[in-house]
């Protein structure tokens, strides 16, 4: 695999990563055991994650935000 085709697939691996992480975080919080196993069993490069967040659980970008703080606290 080239050097840019090696990056652009960090580069999706982590965005992916990342709404996955958040997706699941708020399905577990909300008890949606369904929501949980589909997020964590289909990969939709973040498509399906960001769809969930937003529209399903009604989150904003602020409660995604402080996800992200949450777990830096944490680590």
């Amino acid at each position: 695999m080239s050097g840019n085709w090696t990056l652009v697939f960090i580069i999706i691996s982590l965005w992916s990563l990342f709404w996955k992480g958040c997706a699941l975080w708020i399905a577990g919080k909300k008890d949606q055991k369904w929501w949980f196993l589909v997020l964590l069993i289909v990969n939709t490069v973040g498509i399906l994650e960001i769809v969930y967040i937003f529209y399903v659980a009604k989150k904003k970008w602020s409660d995604v935000k402080e996800i992200v703080n949450l777990n830096k606290h944490t680590v």
